[in-house]
């Protein structure tokens, strides 16, 4: 068992205590000014007295043992266990009998209609961003809203088809398209829907069946990796994603959006431009083609604008005083639609169409196995940014309405929405900012409002959907470009976030260029690894500082940072601001070394090097004997009382304290560097006549420091480590007083 001496002050008294001692003394025996003699002395020595603290006891359970406890728990087999893993699994069969109507239902009905009027038009918009035909994009919305409800802990967010993951999915469609010798010029053949069948089939596939496959494999991998990550218990993976990552990241993704949408406003037929650059190689082709614009589609896309702009700034602003968002979407599509069909804008302007929207539903079909190895890596991306997007709304929405959410939970359900709609030609889904705010804000009270939206989905496919046959393209295309103004924004923020915190802004700015310039994943990646290099690079440049205090019980802060601070006479209190660890061991040291001005490794090299040299001056002085008489008259010395002179000379000008007190309270963890590092500081110092003491050191340091040799089997603890810093300054001040000097007497 180990102990902890914290010493701590025990004053005989302090001013009002003092005075009812003194009147006390005088009535007693008639002696005041002899006690209050003695008292004074007291307190002036600020006797310590340690306190011990004992640590508790903690029992050692090898691997085996706590592998064993663990699946007893898991595996423990029990009506109560399998009720609590099927309600766990199953969060709709605990909320749902607990339904209150009068209170929720008619928020949830309400928030339900509306999400599915805005859904809709961008299902159908959408889809075109993932090079897949209208209705998959019904289909996915659909299918994906039902699941979530039934698996979902989180009761406001709304799921469905979200930007930055649908560029995903297009871009890894066009890589494979072009792959299997298909062209993307132009629009998609409208036969391969009901001709669709699985290529391992052998059945015939056209362009679009070839593209569905290719997107219901990377879905149906991406939702296998959220799965497996929910099943393993990984949804800590979120955390490495930081806000600032992930806003640069949506942003970067944006601009990659917005110039593959400006093509369908101008009505030009490019392909889709892959690999690094694809931003810029993408402009210059659209400058190049400029000349090629299709001007019904262009005075179309600036209609929609005029009308789409406007009002979602009018829905942004009063939305506090508005109780539902104006539906501006559906009443551009519905109108666009209406003037393309009588318009004949397809038979005379060659306009790009929506083309036939069947109604019902495909049987489902198994996804094209053969495709796993061209997509597993591009699904593992997707799935990381669906469920980080996933867990980051559900937790920010559930902290705003004082519940709680399970992220695990949130993998599966996600990761199911993922896995079961790639049996119907769906493709990877996630929960989406701005249809979950609307969903908050007209009074959605739990997940009932997504089978609301499913239904409205239901009555879409099964009747409504051919009616969309004459949109435009590049109405859909200007439904994207508007979403993406939340993004877009942030370009007005970077100010901001600079003055804020400059490291996060650089994350920001690092991940956003990266994302728009070079690639998508590629941007992703080297935003995390961009982001553990500022975690790392901060414990590299972390902050060390010279500490002292304002008046006798005042905390110990920097002295460059407040004025009226005040060091001890004779002590050095160090404080260094992150762990110390293999990467930053020796910046420690140095860091150290500048703060208390003296070096020990060049005091000692110092040392050794002026001993030497005296050596040398007293073997010289032997040989010349023709001036022995001289020397001894100037009062020669021998060479060990020379050295003790010039080590005086060298220390004392540069020594002006007697103990160094380290304050190990922003120490997290110490490794084997560390504690070998805190052993040097401690023997070089020691050889200098200097104490060091270690100060506020939690469990974890202190068990470091035990098993790392510099706490020792046997040693007393209380000469080295202190609960605080008064303790480890006021104990070495009595010790001082009571035997006259300061050479402090500790182990290691």
């Amino acid at each position: 068992m180990h102990t902890l001496h914290c010493a701590s002050s025990h004053i005989t008294g302090d001013g009002g205590g003092m005075a009812g001692v003194e009147t006390m003394a005088r009535e007693e025996n008639g002696q005041a000014g002899d006690q209050v003699t003695s008292l004074s002395r007291a307190v002036e020595r600020k006797r310590y007295t340690p306190v011990l603290l004992e640590e508790q006891e903690k029992e050692a359970e090898d691997l085996r043992s706590v592998l064993t406890r663990k699946l007893k728990k898991k595996c423990l087999c029990s009506p109560s266990r399998a009720k609590e893993l099927v309600l766990g699994f199953f969060p709709i069969l605990s909320w749902l009998p607990q339904y209150r109507p009068k209170e929720c239902l008619l928020g949830d009905v309400m928030s339900g209609l509306i999400v599915a009027i805005l859904l809709v038009p961008q299902s159908i918009a959408y889809s075109l961003l993932a090079g897949q035909e209208p209705v998959y994009g019904l289909y996915t919305s659909f299918f994906s809203c039902i699941i979530y409800a039934v698996l979902a802990s989180s009761r406001h967010v709304s799921v469905g088809i979200f930007g930055v993951l649908c560029l995903l999915v297009g871009q890894v469609v066009d890589r494979e398209l072009q792959a299997a010798g298909y062209t993307s010029e132009g629009g998609r053949n409208q036969t391969g829907m009901t001709g669709a069948g699985n290529l391992t089939a052998g059945m015939t596939c056209d362009q679009s069946c070839y593209a569905i496959s290719v997107a219901t494999m990377l879905t149906f991998m991406a939702g296998l990796y959220q799965v497996l990550m929910g099943l393993f218990q990984v949804g800590f993976v979120s955390v490495y994603l930081s806000d600032s990552l992930l806003s640069g990241f949506a942003t970067g993704a944006s601009l990659t959006i917005l110039t593959s949408q400006v093509r369908h406003l101008l009505g030009l037929k490019l392909p889709r431009v892959q690999g690094l650059g694809s931003l810029v190689k993408t402009w210059v082709s659209l400058f190049q083609n400029l000349k090629d614009t299709n001007l019904c589609d262009l005075v179309t896309s600036l209609l929609c604008l005029l009308v789409l702009v406007p009002t979602k700034e009018l829905n942004d602003r009063y939305k506090a005083k508005l109780k539902a968002p104006i539906p501006t979407e559906l009443l551009v599509v519905i109108v666009a639609t209406l003037a393309s069909h009588y318009g004949r804008f397809e038979e005379r302007f060659h306009s790009g169409v929506a083309g036939t929207i069947p109604t019902g539903f495909q049987p489902p079909q198994m996804p094209d196995w053969s495709l796993i190895p061209n997509v597993a890596l591009d699904a593992f991306s997707i799935a990381i940014i669906g469920f980080a997007i996933t867990v980051s709304l559900s937790e920010m929405f559930a902290k705003k309405h004082g519940y709680t959410v399970d992220a695990n939970q949130e993998m599966y359900a996600i990761g199911f929405c993922n896995i079961l709609p790639s049996f119907f030609r769906c493709f990877t889904t996630s929960a989406a900012l701005t249809k979950t705010l609307v969903k908050d804000s007209t009074g959605c009270h739990t997940q009932l409002s997504s089978l609301v939206t499913a239904l409205v989905l239901l009555l879409v496919l099964l009747v409504i959907a051919p009616l969309f046959y004459s949109l435009q393209k590049c109405v859909l295309g200007v439904i994207i470009i508007v979403n993406l103004r939340g993004a877009l924004r942030k370009f007005g923020e970077i100010p901001q976030m600079w003055r804020v915190n400059r490291v996060d802004a650089a994350i920001w700015l690092v991940t956003m260029a990266t994302s728009a310039l070079a690639n998508t994943e590629l941007g992703l990646l080297v935003g995390v690894a961009f982001s553990a290099f500022c975690v790392l690079a901060r414990t590299q440049r972390a902050r060390a500082a010279k500490l002292g205090r304002a008046g006798e019980s005042g905390p110990y802060e920097d002295l460059s940072a407040y004025r009226g601070l005040q060091a001890h006479a004779g002590f050095i209190v160090f404080r260094f601001e992150a762990p110390v660890y293999y990467a930053n061991q020796s910046l420690f040291k140095k860091a150290l070394y500048r703060c208390t001005e003296l070096d020990p490794v060049q005091e000692a090299a110092l040392r050794r090097k002026q001993q030497q040299q005296n050596k040398k001056r007293k073997k010289q002085k032997d040989k010349e004997k023709e001036e022995e008489a001289g020397l001894e008259g100037r009062g020669g010395a021998s060479p060990d009382s020379g050295v003790a002179t010039v080590a005086q000379l060298i220390v004392p000008e540069k020594r002006s304290f007697h103990t160094l007190v380290i304050d190990c309270g922003p120490v997290l963890f110490l490794d084997t560097a560390g504690v070998n590092a805190l052993k040097e500081v401690y023997r070089d110092y020691k050889e200098l006549g200097v104490g060091v003491l270690l100060a506020q050191c939690n469990p974890s340091v202190l068990d470091s420091l035990r098993r790392g040799g510099y706490l020792q089997q046997g040693s007393d603890e209380a000469q080295l480590v202190f609960c605080t810093i008064s303790d480890a300054v006021g104990s070495t001040q009595s010790y001082c007083t009571e035997n006259g000097g300061c050479e402090i007497d500790s182990h290691c």
